[in-house]
């Protein structure tokens, strides 16, 4: 089959005002649009998702939202409906690490964000990863196929290209950083998962990036790893020039096959 796209996305989480925003996207504009050999996926805060439609249309660039409720409208004040989303985000992070421990989300809301992500057409980003304790305790694989399980238990079948970022959350923010090694294994595990109950042509498709601590100077050697399709990244994610590097070495480590 044909080579997977590699997939980078910034996660800007709460940080920058409107007029921070838009001086950051004016230079992700000017330094990756048009790149070759990567998608690239910008995840603002929710206030400046019309911003960031704006400035990037017309270009390489997608818009990507941070979160996203299941139902379409109602009585949710503070809520983002999925629906609400369509004509200014392509994709939407789904079970973010920080959503499932900060805001108490659990494996079913993740299920139901992503089936109605995938309903009304748009993009999941499917976010999944352990805590230290469960790395330590030997028990990554049983979380990460229970994290995957619930996500997918409403999903009939996954467009080409799914995207699945794994990123334990012992690495996110903390400094530390997966090895290639550690992170190519336990991505093929995630891999195993979407053909266990999908089959091997789909798990194939499936792009599944890594996350946590990406950096310029560790993402080239992820990004050779065979299974390890881009990297979801954060605060990386809000320097212009820090963050294209980071997209033009996963271009150029030449994706998975």
């Amino acid at each position: 089959m044909a080579a997977r796209t590699p997939i980078v996305g910034g996660n800007w989480k709460m940080h920058l005002d409107r007029a921070g925003a838009r001086d950051l996207l004016r230079e992700l504009r000017a330094e990756l649009d048009g790149v070759e050999g990567v998608e690239v996926v910008i995840c603002p805060p929710a206030p400046w998702l019309g911003d960031a439609a704006d400035a990037l249309d017309g270009t390489s660039l997608h818009v990507g939202a941070q979160n996203a409720y299941w139902l379409p409208h109602g009585a949710y004040t503070g809520e983002v409906g999925a629906a609400m989303l369509i004509g200014t985000a392509r994709y939407v992070l789904v079970g973010h690490s920080e959503r499932r421990h900060v805001f108490g989300e659990t494996n079913e809301d993740t299920g139901r964000k992503l089936s109605a992500v995938l309903e009304l057409g748009l993009l999941p980003i499917l976010a999944v990863g352990e805590l230290q304790a469960e790395r330590e305790a030997g028990t990554t694989r049983e979380v990460l196929r229970e994290q995957v399980d619930a996500a997918l238990s409403d999903v009939d079948r996954l467009p080409e290209g799914f995207v699945i970022a794994y990123e334990p959350v012992w690495a996110i923010g903390t400094g530390l950083t997966a090895t290639p090694e550690i992170a190519q294994s336990t991505i093929a595990d995630v891999r195993a998962m979407v053909a266990d109950r999908f089959g091997e042509a789909t798990a194939e498709s499936c792009r599944i990036q890594y996350g946590g601590s990406v950096n310029a100077d560790n993402v080239g050697d992820l990004a050779a790893q065979p299974d390890i399709d881009g990297a979801l990244v954060g605060g990386a994610s809000l320097d212009a020039s820090a963050f294209a590097t980071i997209c033009r070495a996963v271009a150029g480590a030449g994706g998975a096959s």
